[in-house]
């Protein structure tokens, strides 16, 4: 990727161990930076490390409430786990919240993975595939609830019998779908096949270059223009050393990123978000304009 092509640059606060008054804060700070332009939550009903008893909100009626908050910033969540709300509900929530934020909503999905929270919830974890064939056919239903009137649906997993999803998002055709994953064979194929921005998973520039040409690959089977699909990564923020933030960033930027979230880890320091603009963001940019 040349290095002047496009990036946009937004923050993720996860949902555990955390407040809502501390993530409001952050995302209104987000939204006052117009070179911030994407915001994003994690989806877990736990926390996902060893504190299972520490808090942890729900991710899409929080979305809601920072939807209704902000004014500007895209949002989404990086990325809802697809087991854990039937697909033609979730098309329902997704098309409210685009309507609360005026058109903001990115609907971020992925397979599912966490053994502990589905236990916990009593939420069925399927196979590695089956999961992938889930996410499959969800992506396909929830675009018909979006685009067709009163669709009724009969997939090996998900049925539905003339379900309306009335109003419908105000954005179209749709929301752009964001799904995260890696997997070569399955994942990576369904990303080719549905995705508008991709998000890799974890690891380093080198892996991330390769599943980029993975990717293209799929692409071009299908007759897909690689370029239509965005190239996003996360990378956690070390508010003790931004500048190595900043050049790891880079890094991922010159092997093809042009959609960068950077999460905060809570607590958020004090100016956090400014100090990302002033020593990360801004300086990236000017090197990709």
């Amino acid at each position: 990727m040349s290095t002047h092509q496009r990036v946009s640059f937004g923050v993720k606060t996860a949902v555990q161990h955390t407040t809502y008054e501390d993530m409001l804060q952050a995302w209104l700070a987000a939204d006052a930076e117009p070179i911030i332009e994407h915001a994003w939550l994690n989806d877990h009903v736990l926390p996902p490390d060893d504190q299972l008893a520490g808090t942890c909100l729900e991710s899409w009626t929080l979305l809601a409430a920072l939807a209704s908050q902000t004014k500007r910033l895209r949002l989404g969540i990086m990325v809802t786990s697809n087991t854990f709300r039937h697909p033609a509900l979730l098309a329902k929530m997704a098309a409210t919240i685009d309507r609360i934020s005026q058109g903001r909503l990115e609907l971020g999905i992925g397979a599912g993975w966490n053994k502990d929270e589905h236990n916990a919830y009593g939420i069925p974890l399927y196979a590695p595939g089956e999961r992938i064939r889930r996410l499959d056919e969800a992506c396909e239903l929830i675009k018909r609830m979006w685009t067709e009137t009163a669709p009724s649906f009969n997939g090996t997993y998900y049925q539905t019998r003339e379900a309306y999803c009335e109003p419908k998002p105000l954005q179209q055709p749709y929301p752009p779908f964001v799904i995260g994953g890696n997997g070569e064979q399955l994942m990576l194929r369904l990303v080719a096949r549905h995705a508008n921005i991709w998000n890799f998973v974890a690891g380093d520039p080198e892996t991330f270059q390769h599943k980029n040409a993975v990717l293209d690959d799929h692409c071009s089977a299908i007759g897909r223009d690689p370029s239509t699909i965005e190239r996003s990564v996360q990378l956690t923020i070390d508010p003790d050393d931004l500048k190595a933030t900043r050049a790891q960033l880079q890094r991922f930027i010159s092997t093809g990123a042009t959609h960068v979230v950077l999460y905060l880890p809570p607590p958020y320091s004090a100016g956090i978000i400014h100090r990302l603009v002033k020593e990360v963001i801004g300086p990236l940019q000017e090197k990709t304009l």
